[in-house]
This record gives C-alpha cells, sequence and structure tokens, in this order.
C-alpha cells in the first residue's frame, strides 16, 4: 500500500506535485500547531503597511481542518491539476505555472478591490484563504475543455463535465457552504478560459502569452542525436560518382 501511493506521488508532474505538497504540509502543520493560521491568512493592511509579502502566497496553501471537506478538496486539487497538467498543458509547464500565477492574482484582486464595494464587502471580507478557489478554478477550466466527458455525482445522475462546476456549486449551497469561494473560482476560470483560448481565436492575439523567464525555468531539453564514434560509412562506388 505504502509502495503504492510513494508511486503515485512520484509520477505526479511538478506543479501539481509541488502544490498538492505545500498545501498538505501547510494544512497538517496548522493542525498540529506547528503552524499558526493567523500568520497565513490574507489581510491586506498587514501586507501593505507591515510588507507581510507571504501572505499573497500562503493563504493558497491553507485548507482549513483536516476532515472531508479537506479530504474532498485534496481529491480535486491531485485529479484536476494532474488532469491539466498531463493532458491540455503537456509540455507546457510554464503556461500552467502562468495560470494559477493567473488565477491566483485574479482572485486576490477580486477579494481585495470587491472589499471595497458596498453590498459585497461583507461577504467577500470574510474570504481570509483562497486555496478552495484555486481549486475551483482548475476545476472550471477543465470542465471548459472537457465538455463531453460523461460524469456521474455520487451514483444519483448523469452529466456531462460542462456542468461540472454547476453541479459543484449547488452542492456546496445544498450542504449550507458559502457559495462565494466557488464563485470566485468560477470567475477567475472564466477570465482565464476567455482570454487563453477564445479570445486568440477570435482576433488572433494572446494576451496571456507566458513570460519568457516562466518559459526559461521549464525549458525543454534539446534532443540531440549523436553518431555513434565507431560507425564507420562505405564510400560510394567509384562507378557511382563518375556515371555520366
Amino acid at each position: 500500500m505504502a509502495q503504492a501511493v510513494e508511486e503515485w506521488y512520484k509520477q505526479m508532474p511538478i506543479i501539481t506535485r509541488s502544490y498538492l505538497t505545500a498545501a498538505v504540509v501547510t494544512t497538517v502543520g496548522c493542525s498540529l500547531e506547528i503552524i499558526s493560521p493567523y500568520n497565513l491568512y490574507l489581510n491586506p493592511t498587514l501586507v501593505v503597511k507591515q510588507y507581510q509579502l507571504w501572505r499573497l502566497v500562503t493563504n493558497f496553501l491553507y485548507f482549513r481542518n483536516m476532515d472531508l471537506d479537506f479530504l474532498f478538496h485534496m481529491f480535486f486539487l491531485a485529479r484536476y491539476c494532474k488532469l491539466l497538467e498531463e493532458n491540455s498543458f503537456r509540455g507546457k509547464t510554464a503556461d500552467f505555472l502562468y495560470m494559477l500565477l493567473f488565477g491566483a492574482t485574479v482572485l486576490t484582486g477580486i477579494v481585495l478591490i470587491g472589499g471595497t464595494i458596498p453590498y459585497l464587502s461583507v461577504s467577500l471580507s470574510q474570504i481570509i484563504f483562497l486555496s478552495n478557489s484555486l481549486t475551483f478554478m482548475m476545476v472550471y477550466v477543465w470542465s471548459k475543455q472537457n465538455p463531453y466527458v460523461h460524469m456521474s455525482f455520487l451514483g444519483l445522475f448523469t452529466f456531462t463535465a460542462a456542468y461540472l462546476p454547476w453541479v459543484l456549486l449547488g452542492f456546496s449551497v445544498l450542504v449550507g457552504a458559502s457559495p462565494w469561494g466557488d464563485l470566485l473560482g468560477m470567475i477567475a476560470g472564466h477570465a482565464y478560459y476567455f482570454l487563453a483560448f477564445v479570445y486568440p481565436r477570435m482576433t488572433d492575439r494572446r494576451p496571456l502569452k507566458t513570460p519568457s523567464f516562466l518559459k526559461a525555468l521549464f525549458a525543454d531539453e534539446p534532443v540531440v542525436i549523436a553518431r555513434p564514434e565507431d560507425v564507420r560509412f562505405a564510400p560510394a562506388p567509384f562507378d557511382e560518382i563518375h556515371q555520366d
């Protein structure tokens, strides 16, 4: 069993494995009171005035208590993050990382700007961890790229993947959870999908071109076919060379 889990973990692509590891370590550390969630949550005042810039990252790593909801989100993180990186972004690790950075930026901007708008500030000010929203964004992007995949929800009914985000959103409402986290993930996912896939087909322009420094980090190694030193190629026959 342990060996199977180890093999499954090692076979994950690099971004999925890194994010999953950071999320599990952070959440377990908080559950064991090794790390305090108060040092991780998104606080604009502390970020701007006290330069606690790490909060812009750590709020995406903590998934609250280690309960059924935590396992639920870890499953979605491991599954859909892996599916995206291995299929839609196969050989495009830098593009996949840029998608996550774009999503994190959009989510942070929505919370910070929306927190200053009446009627929205009450709901958005309560969102201090955006890990669930970023996970939901990946689910949304995957569903848009695989809209005809047939799925089943708890064995109760079947649907196509295009409706997966809405099914999960409805389930969150039914169990009494706040829908804001899922809605923010859908907004960020739709913004990325439109700018990365729809808009370029409409205008032949790519507003979300991955920066060159990210591509340099994950540059594919060139395939070099070397000729063995001990191989000798026979010269062409003399009569073929001088044939009229």
